[in-house]
């Protein structure tokens, strides 16, 4: 009996798989007023109102400064408490939202603002499609000083 393997699937909007199932961020960028989101389909910027045409989609950098983090405690189920929720401005947008992890502990000094983080993928908590696919999501890392 011959398995059919399927590739994971973007838990995200703004995570793209390339021909080979290598992840990366997808986002848009407004040439009318610079703002920058992290999606490939929006039809009009949230800012100015300018129309699709003034929408260029690009890969952003996938490093960043930390803005703003959270340790959450209280979860749902099959979801391990406590992690870090943080939002992260990436190097010439857009800002996006994940949880912070291979932190040292989950002191607030160890996720405080301004501290340099990486984005990396992995298995979206082993959530599963109804076909027993399997999906990719994003995280952040500390950048060692």
């Amino acid at each position: 009996m011959n398995v059919v393997t399927q590739a994971p699937k973007p838990a995200f909007p703004f995570i793209l798989l390339d021909a080979s199932g290598q992840p990366s961020l997808i986002a848009q960028k407004c040439t009318a007023c610079g703002a920058t989101y992290a999606d490939s389909e929006r039809v009009a910027c949230g800012r100015c109102g300018g129309r699709a045409d003034v929408l260029e989609t690009f890969l952003p950098a996938t490093e960043g400064t930390l803005h703003s983090a959270v340790i959450v405690r209280r979860g749902f189920p099959g979801v391990d408490v406590p992690f870090i929720s943080a939002v992260v401005d990436l190097d010439g947008g857009p800002t996006i939202k994940g949880t912070l992890r291979n932190t040292a502990g989950f002191e607030p000094d160890h996720a405080a603002p301004g501290q340099r983080v990486r984005v990396r993928f992995d298995d979206a908590l082993g959530r599963k499609d109804k076909a027993g696919g399997s999906y990719i999501a994003h995280y952040f890392e500390p950048i060692p000083a």
